[in-house]
């Protein structure tokens, strides 16, 4: 049976743990020089209706480096992006490649795509969720400070894809997340009421960081809000992570963000680009979490 990464939890514990550890030991090889090409001959298609930086260079990357290749097909130079039914698509793209990763604004597109492909599907950023970024965020904290287990993360701000990704990773990794987010911006009420295990909502960004190992945040305004920009920059007031935020948490404690960032809005430049940010780390670990998720669904 062909597995999917559209939902971080479609795999199990013991799955995902594999590949972060895996992902681990491609890093290594990587940096020593040790060329890799589990996947000659083998194409991943890239599907994007949404721009991108680290999820389009990441996967390309990824591909050529163990010795594959994949294609990048925006909206505009496929049919889908004229109406072409998605049943179509999957059927007739999935029979020419040997993976397809999407990138699109609507969950439920990549979930019927899904449904019609023979081959595994990734799911590299929906409105609901953003699984590929979680597995690199929870690789770069064991790389560097052991495992997740048992730690609490702070979430402050929007309630977006990232954040209820983490409200599913929370259970699977046995971590408490805390999350704060302005009135009318927290997550989606079916994440809150499936998600509830590990999870504490508060009020108060400064209460949510109180002794956390991990504090992350994401942008106000994401890609599709950019009528709203204005609303909510004077709604997120309060809820930027800076030093005084941050030294609420654990001294050890370390800074994530999922980039781009704005540095003056959701996290001050003291905290982005300072000692305790790990994000240069968490966004190069992208590249070597999908190289370890795209060995585990092509090899199966």
């Amino acid at each position: 049976m062909t597995k999917n990464f559209i939902n971080f939890d479609d795999l199990s514990h013991q799955e995902l743990q594999g590949i972060i550890d895996r992902a681990i030991s491609l890093k290594k090889e990587h940096r020593s020089g040790k060329l890799n090409d589990s996947l000659k001959n083998k194409t991943l298609a890239m599907i994007f209706d949404k721009s991108s930086t680290r999820t389009r260079v990441s996967f390309e990357a990824g591909m050529t480096q163990l010795g594959g290749q994949s294609l990048f097909l925006s909206e505009k130079d496929i049919q889908l992006g004229r109406g072409e039914p998605i049943t179509d698509s999957a059927i007739v793209i999935s029979s020419m490649v040997d993976a397809v990763m999407l990138r699109l604004s609507s969950h439920e597109d990549i979930v019927e795509f899904s449904r019609h492909s023979s081959k595994p599907v990734i799911n590299a950023l929906s409105d609901e969720s953003h699984p590929c970024q979680i597995l690199a965020d929870l690789m770069t904290y064991q790389e560097q400070k052991g495992t997740i287990q048992g730690k609490k993360i702070a979430w402050i701000g929007d309630g977006c894809n990232v954040c209820q990704t983490y409200m599913q990773a929370a259970e699977i990794f046995d971590f408490e997340l805390s999350i704060a987010t302005p009135v009318d911006y927290g997550p989606s009420e079916v994440f809150v009421q499936k998600y509830k295990k590990n999870i504490i909502f508060s009020e108060s960004p400064m209460d949510a960081c109180k002794d956390a190992d991990i504090v992350v945040t994401d942008v106000w305004t994401s890609m599709g809000q950019e009528s709203e920009k204005k609303q909510r920059e004077r709604s997120f007031q309060g809820f930027q992570v800076n030093q005084l935020m941050m030294n609420q948490a654990k001294d050890d404690a370390v800074f994530m963000h999922c980039l781009p960032a704005y540095r003056g809005k959701e996290v001050s430049a003291e905290v982005i680009d300072g000692s305790q940010s790990v994000v240069w780390s968490e966004a190069e670990n992208r590249l070597h979490a999908q190289k370890s998720l795209l060995l585990y669904l092509i090899e199966g």
